[in-house]
């Protein structure tokens, strides 16, 4: 066998994800970064299994095609950062695709070197202002949710003279999807919430069967449904939910940004008050893949010798994940009221690199009389990207086959576990609404 087939036949070890060393100096040398993308370019550029995932790798494959010597030596450098730029680190490349990760000699992880290259511009050049007031969740939500501001932003949003002037300022594409405000916030909704202390908890086997609804800014500001229809699920099934007494951002906008001081900072804001419910033995959960991921995965490989944060990562879940459990201890209640019939449901990349199983598939399919298409495409929206003035059309592109499929379905429903997704998808449909898979199966119970 050649070497090359050794080295393949090594990638068929479990993946290996090093901690990110983002506190060295070495991390943010440029010119140590731009020797590792030149090795890792120059290996993408030989392999190519990767072609039809984001737009970073027709970017770089594209640029050395086109060069002079249809090597990587002729490519500028400026197309490094083009390549930087359209990748929005949703990992779906590591997962799934590239067969020289760890444990393999290459050591190829290239959402994380994509990662220290927009760290390392960070670094040097901050933000601008777009990308600065997108990632500013925190910021942006409190000042839209005062209920006047929330309605001239809404109005704004929807009028295509005010989408027009956010194109011209602010470089966010005129046709993106943008999210709706909400004066009345999913943690004041539930506010009742905060009187449960959660004693009546009924533990299974693998959960402690109370739980720490961590709302998300998304679920709090943009889709307070969401909350309340996840709260509504877990009260049916007795399972003891109550929120933090306060919670921020979880900082993957930031992350995307390649602001990892920021992220740092959102890490110290949120983990002393999620991992001191841990010690009390109550669970986490999160409504938004994203946010889920950035607890489960990014700050543990950004912090991976702090204690809580890896305490905050080992009782955290994705909601279907934890009714699953739920199901598996003989504690899911299944007394639905009706069916749901045929549902489509796209599967977010944030949430497949979580290696957990198609679990909202399976919790839908346990309603009698349906069942679920599971879509495991990307949706394109991918944090900011999509409303990007200079990205939107690549990420109509990408949607398109998740489009497709969904017309071919024949379904009743279009679901996904991330709004965003959802919302870039049914943009281009006239049958479906932006549905999530909590109100579903909520409307099943009947609840």
């Amino acid at each position: 066998m050649s070497s090359t087939g050794d080295k393949r036949e090594g990638s068929l070890e479990a993946p290996t994800r090093h901690a990110l060393d983002w506190q060295s100096d070495e991390f943010y040398d440029e010119d140590a970064l731009f020797s590792e993308l030149g090795r890792v370019f120059d290996i993408c550029h030989g392999c190519r299994r990767c072609f039809n995932l984001c737009n970073a790798f027709p970017t770089l494959f594209n640029a050395v095609d086109e060069s002079d010597t249809m090597e990587l030596d002729s490519v500028p450098r400026k197309v490094y950062w083009e390549v930087v730029d359209n990748c929005y680190l949703c990992d779906m490349c590591f997962m799934s695709k590239c067969p020289y990760v760890p444990p393999h000699e290459w050591n190829i992880d290239f959402p994380h070197l994509m990662l220290r290259a927009k760290a390392v511009r960070f670094k040097k050049e901050g933000a601008s202002i777009r990308d600065r007031v997108l990632s500013a969740t925190d910021a942006i939500g409190k000042l839209a949710g005062i209920p006047v501001v929330a309605q001239i932003v809404n109005a704004g949003n929807r009028s295509s003279a005010g989408r027009k002037l956010l194109e011209a300022t602010l470089g966010v594409h005129r046709h993106a999807p943008l999210p709706e405000y909400h004066s009345k916030p999913a943690r004041k909704r539930l506010q009742r919430l905060h009187d449960i202390d959660g004693g009546d908890a009924q533990a299974g086997t693998s959960t402690r069967g109370k739980v720490v609804l961590y709302t998300t800014c998304y679920g709090n500001r943009n889709r307070p449904a969401m909350a309340e229809d996840l709260v509504a699920v877990f009260e049916h099934n007795d399972i003891p939910i109550t929120l933090a007494e306060k919670e921020s951002c979880c900082g993957m906008p930031k992350l995307e940004l390649g602001d990892l001081e920021s992220v740092q900072r959102a890490k110290a804001a949120n983990i002393p008050e999620l991992v001191a419910w841990v010690d009390r033995g109550w669970d986490i959960v999160t409504p938004v893949p994203s946010c889920t991921l950035m607890y489960k995965q990014k700050l543990p490989l950004m912090f991976p010798d702090d204690p809580d944060v890896l305490k905050v990562r080992d009782a955290l879940y994705d909601p279907f994940e934890y009714l699953m459990l739920r199901h598996k201890d003989g504690k899911l209640k299944t007394d639905f009221e009706k069916s749901l019939g045929k549902i489509a449901y796209q599967v977010p990349c944030h949430l497949r690199v979580q290696n957990i199983g198609l679990k909202t598939r399976d919790i839908l399919q346990l309603v009698p009389d349906t069942t679920v298409e599971a879509i495991e495409r990307c949706s394109g929206h991918d944090g900011t990207y999509a409303v990007k003035k200079e990205f939107h059309d690549i990420s109509k592109k990408i949607a398109r086959p998740v489009i497709a499929k969904i017309e071919r379905s024949d379904a009743q429903h279009f679901v996904s576990d991330c709004p965003m997704a959802a919302e870039q998808i049914v943009q281009d449909m006239d049958a479906f609404a932006a549905g999530h898979p909590m109100s579903l199966l909520r409307d099943a119970y009947g609840i």
